[in-house]
């Protein structure tokens, strides 16, 4: 079955969660296909290209992390949403580490179900931002908000949607501190959400990919901004910061 908002895949083993999972998603106008092994998931992500996946991680066979690097390792970037259970926070992260979107930890709503979906594919549309918001880029760093495109150095960087989205927003405010759950609001679209930890995660795989060129700075206690990086960094620079009155800036991991 295709519906008008386009095809989702669901791999989960258990079948009542799936069978709900297809009965809202359905309702809200997606197409939805059913995996219950991670191999059969895979292999129907590379035929039918959805234009999201819902990924239990405990999956039989190939499970959803290997599941996940696999898609990422071909370059599909497709967005992808974790079903966990209470006790494989280890593997949520690396999850998101591998490219994931997003998660839910069960037991879920499947009304947050379709709204997780519905954000993770607005995403992928871009940013919301102020219309006409200019994203150039930043020191090394350059940013092609109509192609969704990075640079670095010239070269092309790899990103998520949720990744560029991230890095956007900041970039649309040099210099400007956004707390945890500001970013959340606004780059993932959760206002109240507790769990401030996907935001870390996110830009510890942002500086991964952008390395010594990254502008994401952490200001302890407070959040994250964009700023060049300091071309000439030396030791009694950084000491004087740390030593400095109010919130120190930390170029973080």
């Amino acid at each position: 079955m295709s519906g008008s908002r386009g095809l989702v895949l669901v791999v989960e083993d258990e079948r009542h969660i799936a069978d709900v999972q297809r009965l809202y998603l359905t309702r809200e106008g997606f197409g939805v296909h059913v995996e219950s092994d991670g191999a059969a998931g895979l292999a129907a992500a590379r035929r039918m290209r959805p234009v999201a996946i819902v990924l239990d991680i405990g999956l039989p066979g190939l499970d959803g992390i290997a599941f996940c690097r696999a898609l990422r390792d071909a370059g599909d970037w497709t967005p992808v949403l974790l079903v966990t259970a209470r006790g494989e926070e280890a593997d949520r992260i690396l999850g998101l580490e591998l490219g994931a979107d997003d998660y839910l930890t069960k037991p879920f709503s499947p009304r947050e179900l379709v709204a997780r979906v519905k954000t993770v594919l607005r995403r992928a549309d871009g940013p919301p931002g102020a219309p006409g918001a200019p994203v150039g880029g930043i020191g090394r760093i350059s940013v092609d908000p109509v192609t969704r495109t990075v640079q670095r150095d010239g070269e092309p960087v790899e990103l998520t949607a949720t990744e560029f989205n991230l890095l956007a927003h900041l970039l649309r405010h040099p210099g400007q501190v956004f707390a945890r759950e500001q970013l959340l609001a606004q780059v993932w679209g959760y206002a109240g959400y507790r769990d401030t930890r996907m935001v870390d995660v996110f830009v510890s795989q942002l500086r991964a990919k952008l390395g010594d060129a990254s502008p994401i700075r952490t200001v302890r206690g407070v959040g994250y901004s964009a700023t060049a990086p300091d071309p000439n960094p030396t030791q009694d620079s950084d000491a004087h910061a740390d030593a400095a009155p109010g919130p120190a800036v930390d170029p973080g991991p």
